[in-house]
């Protein structure tokens, strides 16, 4: 169109594509625009929900208290809950405060633009839906932007928040900036700083504003809290979410400019719609905190029938386990009220008692006795209505018993015909067994009996563990034996050992072991004969241990003289033997 003489066709037709292609680019803006026409609305109803949220996690403390009887017993709950509510409060009226002020850097800068900011609910017709309401401070002005006259209008916006310049903003936008961090760092002090259980936490967030990237933030955000006097252990991870969701580059390059500020870089140049919908996504930064900071001092209380406000983790298991053993352990995660601690009764035992640390647990302390120990007793808790619920528990405990070996292996020895007498304990298991090869096995109120059997010279006696709560049987220890007969016992007149002196007045005849020989053996005289050296006659004999047939001619032995016994004597293995004994009266 630009070069020679052109006729007029040719000139209405350049004109034509003139415009065109100014029809065309009016498009795309406006396209465009009615993008973040969206973009603000889904932000709006996003912070609603958000509102809400917060809202309903301090309706859930006010419920709380108000559903607490106010006595005595839960004083210090009620202090508590007063205490939460207060700080909930606190949080309201900062994000309040924060939030009324950017709605009123949006009215301020469509009214400057030329628009109607008269308020009426619903009106497609108009923008403004909602008043700031003082009963719900923190919830944004609800607005219609599809009604804004001049979406694309960018002077207004950029002049009365940047100011000149986009490197060190002057105007709304100055302010802005330090309100939005004043908040985030009152947020994150009226989390983290409180007086709790008798101690004082104290958290003083500062600007973080330089940073690499997000990693390089949270390790200085990290750092900041890990250097406070709050407390580490409930509050950490919150107050460094709560700092980072609100802390934004405070400069950076934009289209190769360097050191331009975060002000500078969101509204330079940026449309009236533009402008309004990233003040609107800075509400949603706002109520964001909100919500994540009541949450966490929601946590701090309980809601619902049953308080809960501490957790602590629980592990189950076996108090005994033997090598070789397959262990299972129940891990679990308990929540209790510290406010409202149980009642634990026990049943059928004297001297049990119960103490209560304060864990939600009630520690039931007693001796432990013999077998296996039935236990059982209630668990009361109250509810918020100071009705309690009381519930049945039973527990049972094997008690094993303590016990040690000292073995002379060689001195293991079986006696043919003899009630041997075998003690086996399995340590570790609540229930020992006592197996025999070369032997027969039968239970006495002690231990067991054990019998040599067949003519074997050898005996083995096996002992197995047995856990009566899984079935399982382990083989411990297996014992060998050697198998003799009985030892044959000593002669006894009265009280005197063969080879002593003996009262000649004595009548009796006894067979049993000496001290040496440590067997219970019970030995019966079955017959006996009796000599004295140089007496005349036939040598008087009897049966039975009586020797009264022999008395008068004992009665005639001088002092020092030897009487002499030879006796037929049976045991408990069924042998008979004979044993002589000489003795000096």
């Amino acid at each position: 169109m630009s070069g020679g003489k052109e006729t007029p066709r040719q000139k209405m037709i350049g004109m034509m594509y003139l415009v065109l292609t100014a029809l065309l680019a009016l498009n795309v803006s406006k396209s465009i625009l009615d993008a973040f026409v969206a973009i603000e609305e889904n932000t709006q109803k996003a912070n609603i929900v958000q509102y809400d949220r917060g809202t309903g996690f301090m309706s859930d403390v006010a419920s709380e208290k108000g559903s607490t009887k106010n006595d005595a017993e839960n004083k210090a709950k009620l202090e508590k809950l007063d205490y939460v509510l207060n700080q909930m409060d606190l949080i309201d009226k900062e994000a309040a405060k924060m939030i009324q002020s950017i709605d009123k850097i949006k009215l301020d800068i469509m009214e400057k633009s030329g628009e109607n900011i008269t308020v009426k609910d619903k009106d497609e017709e108009f923008i403004v839906w909602t008043k700031t309401d003082s009963k719900q401070g923190a919830l944004p002005q609800r607005m219609h932007l599809m009604a804004v006259q001049a979406k694309d209008q960018y002077d207004v916006p950029m002049h009365e928040i940047i100011g000149d310049d986009i490197k060190n903003p002057t105007g709304a936008g100055k302010k802005l900036w330090d309100d939005f961090n004043n908040y985030r760092n009152k947020v994150v002090e009226l989390t983290g700083s409180y007086e709790w259980g008798g101690k004082q936490f104290t958290v003083k967030p500062k600007n973080i504003a330089e940073f690499k990237d997000n990693a390089d933030l949270s390790k200085q955000v990290a750092k900041m809290i890990d250097a406070s006097k709050g407390n580490l252990k409930e509050d950490r991870q919150v107050l460094i979410d709560l700092y980072m969701g609100m802390t934004k580059l405070e400069k950076g390059e934009v289209h190769g400019v360097k050191g331009v500020h975060w002000i500078g870089a969101t509204f330079d140049h940026s449309p009236l719609v533009a402008a309004v919908a990233s003040l609107s996504s800075m509400q949603q930064d706002v109520l964001a905190a909100r919500a994540l900071a009541l949450a966490h001092w929601k946590s701090k209380v309980s809601t619902g029938e049953y308080s809960f406000n501490k957790i602590m983790p629980l592990a189950y298991g076996p108090m005994v386990a033997n090598s070789g053993d397959d262990i299972e352990l129940q891990v679990m995660m308990a929540a209790f009220d510290s406010d409202n601690q149980p009642k634990v009764t026990v049943e059928g035992y004297e001297g049990a008692t119960v103490e209560y640390p304060g864990n939600g647990q009630g520690l039931v302390k007693l001796k432990a006795g013999g077998g296996t120990m039935s236990l059982s007793g209630t668990v009361s808790i109250k509810n918020k209505s100071g009705v309690a619920k009381t519930e049945k528990w039973e527990h049972e405990i094997i008690i094993m018993k303590p016990s040690g070996a000292i073995e002379l292996p060689e001195m293991n020895m079986l006696y043919r015909g003899y009630a041997n007498k075998v003690e086996a304990t399995a340590s570790g298991y609540d229930q020992t067994r006592l197996s025999a090869s070369g032997a027969s096995l039968t239970k006495s109120v002690t231990g067991w009996i054990a019998k040599p059997t067949g003519r074997g010279r050898e005996a083995y006696l096996t002992v197995s563990g047995v856990n009566t709560a899984t079935g399982k049987s382990v083989s411990l220890k297996k014992v060998k034996y050697r198998v003799s007969a009985l030892p044959p016992p000593e002669l006894y007149w009265g009280g005197a050992a063969s080879g002593t002196k003996a009262n000649k007045r004595s009548t009796k005849l006894f067979a049993k072991y000496p001290p040496s020989i440590p067997l219970n053996a019970t030995f019966k005289v079955v017959s006996w004969e009796c000599t004295i050296p140089g007496a005349p006659g036939r040598p008087p004999t009897g049966s039975g241990s009586n020797i009264s047939s022999a008395t008068s001619l004992i009665m005639q032995a001088r002092p020092g003289m030897t009487v002499s016994f030879i006796a037929t004597v049976i045991g408990p293995d069924g042998i008979r033997r004979k044993k002589a004994g000489a003795f000096k009266i």
